[in-house]
């Protein structure tokens, strides 16, 4: 059944071989050389991407919202309409305390 996987052999960033094989015999310079870089990567996370958002106010919120009034049958009802254009995103933030990242190929604690 469609997995979204892909079939090419990766590195796991915080081991020294290959998720696919033994990458001396794969003969490929490109895999070493990602190899031998990867080794001093850390299984921890100092930043992430935030999910909040400027508007053109510099209000910063998860969702805006605009009330609009609409008549209908001469009857004067207030609806809020979602805005999603001209909005920033916050970007990258540092996190306040490291956390693991979620590949991780070690099991922490077994139950």
């Amino acid at each position: 059944m469609g997995g979204s996987g892909s079939k090419a052999k990766g590195v796991w960033p915080f081991s020294g071989s290959g998720a696919g094989g033994d990458s001396a015999t794969d003969g490929n310079e490109q895999s070493l050389a990602r190899l031998k870089g990867s080794r001093n990567a850390t299984p921890f996370v100092f930043t992430r991407r935030s999910s909040l958002y400027y508007d053109e106010d510099g209000d910063l919120a998860h969702e805006f919202y605009e009330e609009t009034v609409v008549t209908k049958n001469g009857r004067k009802k207030s609806k809020l309409k979602r805005i999603q254009k001209n909005l920033i995103p916050q970007g990258i933030i540092k996190l306040d305390h490291p956390c693991i990242h979620v590949d991780f190929p070690i099991v922490l604690c077994e139950v």
